[in-house]
């Protein structure tokens, strides 16, 4: 099996045995019960698959979202919707091919979906810069957004990008100005937006198309001001301590549908979406098509009201007075 993770090393092994009890039974004692035998380590197979996948920590999630055989932006064109036709350029600059969209169908309906591309070989990823889009990659799906606005087409993004390009050309041609005239006028569009993390949302890169009246994000994904192990690097002068970043930046889908950063957490095959691309595809197809039929059901004017609503929350926090948190700490027993 290519591409395995550290913590799926009990599951191959196990595989790997199962395989060869299957393929080979004739090295095996002749005493035993062959079919017996193979039904047992399938059971401890599964077990053992369910066991690791359902007690997954946050930096092995983080691993999963990364996954290089996890399906992208283009493979859930293929298969969610139907009749992409790509729009290409920004019409200032060029075209950015980390970032596509264009014209399709959700089940017959006429959408805009625009979404960051990550590449599956070296080549692909140097043409898709890794999934990292320019100031014309927000610029082109601005230009797309407006165009879905002006004829009253829902707008569905798609996220999975570390982060915005942060090299030098980027900067001369203002990324940050691209990706913050994104967020105001993302906030303005009069139809409806949804936006969903299929697997790496990473900081600006990430928002600058995620403005939306719906956030929904794939079980195995994360959505993150900053990677983990930039977390790492920062706060603890090691990027080694990455895994501890993870779980405190609280980055995961059920983390982030506790802190109301997401509206649902769309679930996933057991062990990542690469496992069933087909099954993943559906839920994707399902989820998107109810959130699209609550959105239809509101006025232009309280979609907007309640997206605004939606960002301007947060970060919201509670403070305590320190009095009251003094006597709340002396009354917590010992121990």
């Amino acid at each position: 099996m290519k591409h395995q993770l550290d913590f799926e090393k009990p599951i191959i092994e196990l595989q790997r045995k199962l395989d060869e009890l299957r393929q080979h039974p004739e090295k095996h004692d002749l005493g035993i019960n062959l079919e017996q035998e193979v039904r047992l380590m399938e059971q401890k197979l599964e077990e053992t698959r369910r066991q690791i996948y359902l007690n997954l920590t946050s930096w092995q999630r983080v691993m999963l979202a990364r996954h290089p055989k996890r399906p992208y932006t283009l493979d859930y064109l293929r298969t969610v919707f139907t009749d992409f036709s790509e729009l290409h350029g920004d019409r200032l600059y060029a075209d950015d091919r980390a970032m596509v969209g264009g014209l399709a169908r959700l089940a017959d309906r006429p959408v805009m979906v625009i979404g960051t591309q990550k590449g599956r070989d070296t080549k692909e990823n140097i043409l898709r810069n890794f999934g990292s889009a320019h100031p014309e990659g927000y610029r082109k799906a601005l230009r797309l957004m407006r165009m879905a606005d002006k004829f009253g087409l829902p707008i569905i993004t798609l996220i999975d990008t570390a982060g915005a390009y942060p090299g030098i050309g980027a900067e001369e041609r203002h990324i940050a100005e691209a990706i913050a005239v994104n967020l105001r006028e993302m906030t303005l569009l009069e139809v409806p937006i949804i936006a969903l993390v299929i697997g790496e949302g990473g900081s600006g890169g990430a928002l600058g198309i995620g403005v939306a009246d719906r956030v929904l994000i794939l079980e195995n994904a994360y959505y993150s001001v900053i990677s983990p192990e930039g977390c790492a690097a920062i706060l603890w002068k090691d990027r080694a301590a990455a895994p501890k970043a993870a779980e405190a930046l609280k980055i995961t889908s059920k983390s982030l549908l506790e802190l109301g950063l997401v509206d649902e957490v769309v679930p996933e095959p057991l062990g990542g979406a690469h496992n069933d691309p087909a099954a993943t595809a559906v839920t994707v197809q399902q989820h998107l098509l109810k959130h699209l039929a609550q959105l239809d059901g509101l006025s232009t004017s309280e979609r907007l009201r309640q997206r605004y609503a939606k960002f301007r929350h947060y970060g919201h926090f509670h403070e305590t007075p320190a009095a009251l948190a003094g006597t709340t700490l002396q009354a917590q027993p010992a121990g």
